[in-house]
């Protein structure tokens, strides 16, 4: 017996997201919620989704989409409404999937009150929480994880993670990616929002978008951070994208808790396309530039060599639903199938998903403790954490 899902936001990445939760084999139902008509009208009037979709699966708010009977919800709006929506969610007996970060506010504080929120909830509420963040499952990490269990790494010494997405990157223009956000009804709501930051002179930082960055190594490493350093770069004058930001690049050093060392780039202005990777370091072998290295040789790795498999019934629902050949598996290096076979699967068999409100805390409050380093000239702070999964 499958599962109902409610996809809530289908804008431009929900879209994204949309059709692999339809062709999901272990999804049997799927409601649409987005506050405007449009935007649900695009799946609703698909001749694809009708087998799953019923017209009176149509909600305008959250609110709404809360009280339906559905099993889950998969949140992917806007940064800003993540946390709470989820909360809310939950509150309502749904399993939350929600898009990355767990929030993105000026306020480090505001992030970690969420955070624990998120934390306490799934845990008062026995619904789980899974974070969307991509590079678990880019193909690189699924590798890594594999070697980590054989041993192969050794004992870990050290790690690097970096986000390096430049503000006026050809591939994802971020002054676009703003100008889309802070358009329509929800947009004009962050307008608002944000001027209250302003008023309180709180400035924003890129490492309260740490996702991409940190969840590589941690994951990899099965650790977690205890301390950390961060210096920022001071933007240059002159261009006002970065108005709500005191730095736009910061670099972060880390002791974790197996004893290794992570240097974290969260860098949003420099001249480069932009990359999101990492690397990893053991005492017997080494992760780097997809390749495998250790003492005696460096091999270079295919992607399909790294990537895990997903399983038969799930490549053939995604193949012949998406018609899109072998390109079925999404954006972000392919994360985005894995992502949504991990959700689906975690709800209908009634286990805790794999990136959980825990590892989701301990990514953001790597993030937002390295920028509260930042903002002290690079003093050490200890990282807050809520534990391991339970």
């Amino acid at each position: 017996m499958g599962i109902s899902i409610g996809l809530v936001g289908l804008g431009a990445f929900g879209s994204e997201f949309a059709p692999l939760f339809k062709h999901h084999p272990l999804v049997d139902r799927v409601a649409l919620c987005d506050q405007e008509p449009e935007k649900i009208r695009k799946f609703a009037e698909d001749p694809a989704f009708q087998d799953k979709f019923s017209a009176s699966d149509v909600y305008e708010t959250l609110d709404e989409i809360c009280h339906a009977d559905l099993d889950a919800l998969a949140i992917i709006t806007q940064p800003w409404l993540h946390a709470p929506q989820a909360v809310q969610a939950m509150e309502a007996g749904k399993d939350v999937y929600s898009a990355v970060p767990v929030l993105c506010v000026p306020d480090g504080a505001e992030i970690l009150d969420w955070c624990d929120k998120i934390i306490e909830t799934s845990r008062r509420t026995g619904r789980s929480y899974m974070l969307g963040e991509t590079t678990i499952y880019r193909c690189e990490a699924m590798y890594c994880r594999r070697r980590a269990r054989e041993g192969a790494f050794g004992a870990f010494v050290y790690a690097e993670g970096e986000y390096l997405h430049p503000y006026d990157s050809p591939g994802c223009d971020l002054r676009e990616v703003m100008k889309h956000r802070t358009t329509g009804k929800v947009g004009r709501e962050w307008s608002a929002l944000r001027q209250k930051y302003r008023d309180r002179n709180v400035p924003d930082s890129p490492m309260h978008y740490p996702t991409h960055s940190v969840s590589g190594p941690l994951d990899v490493m099965n650790t977690h951070a205890k301390k950390v350093c961060c210096w920022g770069f001071k933007r240059l004058a002159g261009d006002d994208f970065f108005d709500d930001s005191l730095y736009s690049n910061e670099t972060a050093l880390f002791q974790l808790d197996n004893g290794a060392t992570l240097r974290l780039n969260e860098y949003r202005e420099l001249g480069h396309p932009g990359v999101e990777t990492f690397r990893v370091f053991g005492t017997e072998g080494s992760f780097t530039d997809n390749a495998w290295l250790d003492k005696k040789q460096s091999a270079p790795l295919a992607t399909d060599d790294m990537r895990d498999p997903l399983p038969p019934e799930v490549v053939d629902a995604f193949r012949k639903g998406l018609n899109r050949g072998e390109d079925f598996l999404g954006g972000h290096g392919g994360s985005h199938a894995y992502l949504v076979h991990e959700f689906v699967d975690a709800v209908a068999h009634r286990r805790t998903p794999y990136i959980n409100a825990w590892k989701a805390a301990r990514y953001m409050a790597a993030g937002v403790t390295a920028h509260q380093s930042a903002l002290k000239d690079g003093e050490i702070l200890e990282v807050p954490d809520w534990g391991d999964a339970r």
